[in-house]
């Protein structure tokens, strides 16, 4: 069961599954309501989560805390 983006906490790392894409990613700062810069700790690159989560939830989509 995936986590409520209402429980995203800054500067946790999280795993988020979309659509068969798997990112590793850390919140950064909260910008709005449920929106955060979050970091990809893979391509350190920062995206919004808004933006990651643009085009809809896919069957598989799952967020889960890791650390």
């Amino acid at each position: 069961m995936p986590l409520a983006l209402d429980n995203i906490r800054v500067g946790r790392v999280y795993r988020l599954t979309n659509y068969g894409e798997i990112r590793f990613l850390q919140a950064m700062e909260r910008l709005s309501g449920v929106n955060f810069k979050m970091k990809d700790l893979d391509t350190l690159e920062f995206y919004e989560l808004e933006e990651l989560l643009r085009w809809g939830r896919g069957k598989d989509y799952d967020l889960d805390e890791l650390r």
